[in-house]
C-alpha cells in the first residue's frame, strides 16, 4: 500500500502564491507517475498537473505558465508551486500516484490518492 499526505493549502488573495507538498510513504518507489487534481463541490474532479517517471510534465491549460509541478524522489515528495493564483483556482487539491503507467499525462489512471488539502483564493 501507498499513503499520500498533502499539505501547504490555505487561504490567499488573488495574485498570491502557495506551494503544495505531497509526502508519500509505504510501498513507494521512484519509478512513479504523480499528479495533482482539484475538485470543487458540485463539479467533477479535474487534472491540474502530472509528472511521470521520465520527468515529462503535463498541465491543464488553465494553469499553464502559473503552476509548476516537481518531485524529489529522494524525499518521496511531490510539489506544486502555484503562482498568480486566481479565485477559480479554489478547490480541494489531491495528490495521486501510479506505478503502472507512463506517458498518459493528465489521462493517467492513478491508483493511489491522498485526502486532499484545501486552497481558497479570494478576489
Amino acid at each position: 500500500q501507498v499513503q499520500l499526505v498533502e499539505s501547504g493549502g490555505g487561504s490567499v488573495q488573488a495574485g498570491g502564491s502557495l506551494r503544495l507538498s505531497c509526502a508519500a510513504s509505504g510501498y513507494f518507489h521512484s519509478n512513479n507517475c504523480m499528479g495533482w487534481f482539484r475538485q470543487v463541490p458540485g463539479k467533477a474532479r479535474e487534472g491540474v498537473a502530472v509528472i511521470d517517471r521520465d520527468i515529462n510534465t503535463d498541465y491543464a491549460d488553465s494553469v499553464k505558465g502559473r503552476f509548476t509541478i516537481s518531485k524529489d524522489n529522494s524525499k518521496n515528495t511531490l510539489y506544486l508551486q502555484m503562482n498568480s493564483l486566481k479565485p477559480e483556482d479554489t478547490g480541494m487539491y489531491y495528490c495521486a500516484a501510479d506505478f503502472r503507467h507512463s506517458g498518459y499525462g493528465l489521462g493517467t489512471p492513478f491508483d493511489y490518492w491522498g485526502q486532499g488539502t484545501q486552497v481558497t483564493v479570494s478576489s
